[in-house]
């Protein structure tokens, strides 16, 4: 006996749905009302193709750059005097957008098959002294408000972009030099175990005085790599901690503390960058949204699959990705 009469207890339930729903769509996912706001015409096509076009002229620019031996004082002055020189950095980018628009399809065709409302893949051209983009999002139109669609829409786009990295990685391992350690003056490349495992089965051994020069398909790959342990980090709206809220429901918010410390700590005596992170960690929020069914069980197929993706953020975290030497 719960004390309630059928009509009080309708009505209450009825309040706890509406109670969650609004939850559901706090902050932390940006979602319109579809009913109310068609996206128009210039947010659903010509945004998102736009920022793709500018950004494959980025990483094409900063791909060239990367492979450019002549002299040239910045990006700038390399385009002014050498545009010819573009061609040479296609490599660098059709492999590293390949990986980035792997990783976003991913999350847009399950979103699709789940019906939730999602914009095409968003590319954000970067300055071209590097890698020339910062990334890559889609926009969910609407909450995720089912358990299972959290986890397939969250799991989708690190591992199918996973794959595509180490396929990248192999390519560009057995294109790669080895070099006398001593001519590698600069930036060095933090080495995760999957890239140190690769690499040795690759190329082999290496001496303690050799080190691989990547190639510019290599060092996409890596960044690929870099990029999925990244969105793997069980924080809020990182694809990360959707899976880890999927598997793991409020304890994702306990993961996602006890990773805060980690990456002041990493940031201290390690990688810098690990600060914005951390800084970045907490204006997204630690924490996760609620969903509607919080006790429907995933299965023991997308369970194996979260493992997985825990098993990958394994082997693509590193701790200190970028140092000089």
């Amino acid at each position: 006996m719960d004390g309630l009469g059928r009509d009080e207890h309708r009505d209450l339930v009825d309040r706890n749905v509406l109670d969650i729903r609004e939850k559901a769509m706090s902050p932390g996912i940006e979602a319109v009302d579809t009913d109310e706001i068609e996206p128009s015409f210039f947010s659903k096509w010509t945004l998102p193709i736009v920022l793709f076009l500018l950004t494959v002229f980025t990483t094409l620019w900063a791909g060239a750059y990367q492979a450019y031996n002549g002299p040239a004082r910045g990006p700038v002055n390399f385009l002014l005097t050498a545009p010819e020189s573009l061609w040479r950095g296609i490599p660098f980018a059709s492999a590293l957008l390949f990986i980035l628009t792997t990783h976003e399809l991913g999350h847009y065709v399950l979103s699709k098959i789940h019906r939730v409302p999602a914009s095409l893949p968003l590319f954000i051209p970067g300055l071209p002294h590097f890698i020339g983009t910062f990334g890559a999002i889609i926009r969910m139109r609407g909450p995720i408000l089912s358990r299972r669609a959290l986890f397939d829409i969250g799991v989708a786009g690190p591992l199918a972009g996973f794959v595509v990295a180490v396929v990248a990685l192999i390519v560009g391992l057995s294109l790669s030099t080895v070099v006398d350690r001593t001519a590698t003056l600069g930036l060095q490349l933090g080495e995760p175990l999957l890239l140190q495992f690769l690499s040795w089965l690759v190329i082999g051994p290496l001496p303690p005085e050799a080190d691989v020069v990547l190639h510019p398909v290599g060092f996409a790959a890596w960044f690929g790599l870099f990029v999925t342990s990244l969105n793997l980090l069980p924080i809020g709206q990182l694809d990360g901690g959707h899976v880890a809220y999927a598997l793991w429901g409020r304890r994702q918010r306990t993961m996602a503390l006890a990773f805060l410390p980690v990456l002041l700590a990493l940031g201290f005596f390690g990688w810098p960058g690990w600060f914005l992170w951390a800084f970045m960690a907490g204006l997204w929020g630690l924490g996760h949204p609620p969903v509607l069914d919080p006790h429907v069980p995933l299965g023991r197929s997308r369970t194996i699959v979260g493992w997985i993706a825990l098993a990958v953020f394994v082997v693509t975290f590193v701790p200190v990705p970028f140092s000089f030497r």
